[in-house]
């Protein structure tokens, strides 16, 4: 399975989990987020960054995930009416939280807050199948100007 992430060129040779708090994790827990596609990526880095931001250098990072590498899953069922809600972040970064540290599972599929059907996957680099995991290549990226 291929997933998607869109970074900064100097970021883009090595998977780096920064460690800063996100949607599914806080400050000080590292996580690799890439999403199902290169659309939803490049949505979820506009969503982040503003107009200014999307004129640096980006590099696609296309990632290969083995068959083999267990993938857990959030159901939206499963969380709360208004978790996308800024307000509920520490919900989310609850359940990511306590995926990261349990190591049950290299990857965790979670439902996209800007598209709503779509997913990201998030990648734990601490899981012992972490290494098997491989950039299958960079692709060129910019964002179209007309995007603000």
């Amino acid at each position: 399975m291929e997933v998607y992430r869109i970074t900064l060129a100097k970021y883009a040779k090595q998977l780096i989990a920064p460690g800063s708090e996100a949607r599914w994790n806080s400050r000080g827990y590292f996580v690799i987020y890439t999403a199902g596609s290169r659309a939803l990526a490049s949505l979820e880095n506009l969503v982040h960054r503003d107009s200014e931001g999307l004129k640096s250098l980006f590099k696609v990072i296309v990632i290969s995930l083995p068959d083999e590498i267990g993938i857990a899953e959030i159901s939206i069922k499963g969380l709360s009416e208004n978790w996308t809600k800024s307000n509920n972040l520490y919900l989310t970064r609850q359940i990511g939280n306590t995926w990261l540290t349990s190591l049950s599972s290299c990857v965790l599929k979670v439902p996209s807050a800007v598209i709503k059907g779509e997913f990201n996957f998030l990648i734990n680099p601490a899981h012992p199948s972490f290494s098997t995991i491989k950039i299958e290549s960079l692709e060129e990226f910019e964002f179209d100007s007309r995007l603000k």
